[in-house]
This record gives structure tokens, C-alpha cells and sequence, in this order.
């Protein structure tokens, strides 16, 4: 054993969701380190809708909690040790962490579609532990460089920007284009830069917020419409002389705007499925899809994303700034999530910081 491995940290204090509504920050082990393994010191991690669901209801779809499981994984740090196999990092190095490990063997794999592993392990899924820990010991291949002047805040939106890439890339969003975002949270906003980055025209995008709808203003968008005193399709047909969109990000999971979202499309169009719905089932115009021929993605995840996210937000660190809102430190890790499930309208995305706390508004 070097001397460096003898200083490393075998313990880890974490926040473990006991049951439903139950959070508590405890020492948990660290896992040994592997030749191809970075320790990573986590300085940021923010607070996602999938967290909140675990807490508040404890299962996603077959994914249930059924023994305690330490939450987080959207996330940034600092490498703090490298196996003796690992030549891209150093001690030292800012890092984003890509939160799902996919078997690497499987057709999904093979293919480079590593989201749809059936035996992926990602992050804060039972049950997989998540990031919303001190030190983690992970796989050095899904660890990603971040920019010295980005901070590890904006480095944690690496993962849920990951998401709004992925659909504007499988939906293949051409220059000039027009696009509807159905939902201006976190994601739906994020939807924005990434609609931008891949240089479409017309943004038009919805909410029941003024304050969120006038942000996506200042992110790019050329229309907004307030879902409380408008028709989002009747809306969304007179910004584009009655012809609807060539794209759809639906990410604001209403089981009603999920169906409204899809009678926005001109012949043809295209949508992704972002946001996580209340329910499982949503009802859709069968009619509309067999005249129209619209194709419909789900969106699961992201694969081979993070680069590219990293460097979309480094052009646009101002406005990803603007999304951090509430900050917290690991002890107050039941106050973030009741602050991120109440969804308060002056609340976007949530960061905690299991080491020092480095914001405090």
C-alpha cells in the first residue's frame, strides 16, 4: 500500500433514504478502489424530479426502494486519487461524473445506445447508491474534464443538460427549424440551449409561471405561452402561420400537455418525450398520428452526451447560472428536497454540497 492510498478516506458521510420521507446523513463505506478507478471529492450535486420521486413515493416504475439507498447523481468534484491504470486524470482534476455504468457487453452496448442496458447501474436507482456522498470511487471512463472557470455547480447541470442533448440529437434538430418546449422548469429551460446549440430557428416554449416563462425569454426563446390563459395549440399554430412545428421537447411531464404537446407538430414533425409524467399512461390522437405521420422518441437517459454538454454550457455558463437557485449543505439535505417537491415558482434547481458549502444564495 503506498502512502497515498493509506491517507485515503475508507468512510464516507452520505445521505441515505431510509424509507419514504426519511432521509438521514450517515457514514457509509467507500468502495475500493479499482486500477482503472478515480476517488473523486463531490463539491456539488444537484437535486432531480427522479430523486424527489423515490422520497416522496419511494419506486419509478418497477424500480422500487426496498433497502436504505444514498440518493444524488447529478454531480461535479475533484479527483482526489487515480489507480495506477488511468492515464487521462491526475489528482487535482475538476471532473463532471456521468452517472450510469452500462455492461459494455450487451447489443445496446455494442451499438453505442449504452442507455438502454438492461443491466446499466446507474446512480441513486435501486438499487444502486447514488452520488449525494462525500468521496465516491468510480470508473475513470465515465468521468468527464470540466473547464477550470466553470464551476462544479454548472458542472452538475452536465447531467440533466445530457438529457435535453440526447433528444435533440436523436430527433436530429436541423438549422433554421422551429421548436415547441412544452414545460420551462429545469430541463425545459436547459431544452433551450440545447435546441440553440443545434442552431434552430423559432423557440417557442409554455409554462403556467410568468417568472419561468419570462427567463426562457432571456435563454432564447421567440414565444412564450402562459398554459393558464392560453391554448398552447391553438397558441403554438398562430406563431408559425397554422402549421405547427417541426420539433416537440415535451418536458414538463403533465399527462395533459403530454397529449396537447403532439397536436402542435406540422405533418411529419417530430417529438421527444422528456419530462417524467404523474402517470404511466397518457392519451394520445391516434387519428392526428395515423394523418400525420409524426415521430415520437421517448427519452431515456443519454448516451455518448457529456463532452458536448460540457462544452454547450461553457458557451452559456451566465444563463446555466441562472438555473442554481437554492443551496444547501448535507445536513440540510431534508430541507432541499421539501424545497425541490413543493415547486415553488422562484425554485429551479437545487444544489447541495456534501463537503463545504460554497454558495449560500
Amino acid at each position: 500500500m503506498t502512502s497515498e492510498e493509506k491517507t485515503l478516506p475508507t468512510t464516507t458521510r452520505s445521505a441515505v433514504l431510509q424509507k419514504v420521507f426519511d432521509l438521514e446523513v450517515k457514514d457509509t463505506p467507500i468502495k475500493k478502489m479499482e486500477p482503472t478507478d478515480v476517488m473523486i471529492k463531490i463539491m456539488a450535486v444537484g437535486i432531480c424530479g427522479s430523486d424527489v420521486h423515490y422520497y416522496d413515493t419511494g419506486r419509478i416504475g418497477n424500480f422500487v426502494l426496498e433497502a436504505p439507498l444514498i440518493m444524488g447523481h447529478e454531480s461535479a468534484g475533484q479527483i482526489v486519487a487515480v489507480g495506477n491504470e488511468v492515464q487521462d486524470f491526475k489528482v487535482g482534476d475538476r471532473v463532471a461524473i456521468e452517472p450510469g455504468i452500462p455492461c459494455g457487453k450487451c447489443e445496446y452496448c455494442r451499438t453505442g445506445r449504452y442507455n438502454l442496458c438492461p443491466d446499466m447501474e446507474f446512480m441513486a436507482t435501486p438499487p444502486v447508491d447514488g452520488d449525494l456522498t462525500q468521496y465516491i470511487t468510480y470508473p475513470a471512463d465515465f468521468v468527464y474534464p470540466i473547464p477550470d472557470d466553470m464551476s462544479y455547480e454548472v458542472g452538475s447541470l452536465s447531467e440533466p443538460f445530457s438529457v435535453s442533448v440526447h433528444a435533440a440529437q436523436l430527433m436530429d434538430i436541423q438549422p433554421g427549424k422551429t421548436v415547441f418546449i412544452s414545460g420551462a422548469g429545469p430541463v425545459g429551460l436547459l431544452s433551450i440551449l440545447a435546441a440553440k446549440a443545434f442552431n434552430a430557428g423559432d423557440i417557442i416554449i409554455s409554462d403556467a409561471e410568468e417568472s419561468r416563462l419570462a427567463m426562457a425569454k432571456e435563454f432564447g426563446a421567440a414565444h412564450t405561452i402562459d398554459v393558464t390563459k392560453k391554448d398552447v395549440k391553438e397558441e403554438v399554430k398562430s406563431f408559425t402561420d397554422g402549421e405547427g412545428v417541426d420539433y416537440v421537447m415535451e418536458a414538463s411531464g403533465n399527462n395533459g400537455a403530454e397529449s396537447d404537446a403532439l397536436l402542435t407538430l406540422k405533418p411529419g414533425g417530430k417529438i421527444a418525450y422528456i419530462g417524467m409524467p404523474a402517470q404511466d399512461t397518457t392519451p394520445l390522437d391516434i387519428t392526428f398520428m395515423t394523418t400525420n405521420e409524426p415521430q415520437i422518441f421517448g427519452v431515456f437517459r443519454y448516451a455518448n452526451t457529456y463532452p458536448l454538454a460540457i462544452e454547450i454550457l461553457h458557451g452559456q455558463m451566465e444563463l446555466a447560472n441562472r438555473l442554481l437557485t437554492d443551496f444547501y449543505s448535507l445536513d440540510e439535505v431534508t430541507d432541499a428536497f421539501e424545497r425541490t417537491r413543493t415547486g415553488k415558482s422562484d425554485s429551479l434547481k437545487t444544489i447541495i454540497y456534501p463537503n463545504e458549502k460554497l454558495r449560500d444564495e
